[in-house]
């Protein structure tokens, strides 16, 4: 590759990285996985992956999750937010 290829390479990169960076912090996305589960990204470093109906029982737990998580906030621990 000439030098002129590999700087305006460099340059593609470098844009494409600005452009990554600057979406605002990482959203939640979810898709259907090629087993079809639904996995959501964007929660931690690997994407949580469940059957549909894996998520609706979780779904239908979800005012027990918040009352748990409340009755034992003390013990609970809070994961900074990466920029």
């Amino acid at each position: 590759m000439a030098e002129d290829d590999l700087k305006a390479e460099l340059e593609r990169l470098r844009a494409e990285n600005a452009a990554l960076k600057s979406r605002g912090g990482r959203g939640v996305s979810m898709k259907v996985s090629e087993k079809g589960g639904l996995s959501v990204y964007g929660l931690g470093r690997f994407p949580v992956t469940l059957y549909k109906e894996q998520w609706i029982r979780l779904l239908d737990l979800a005012d027990e999750i918040r009352d748990f998580i409340r009755d034992n906030d003390a013990a609970l621990k809070t994961k900074p937010v990466r920029d």
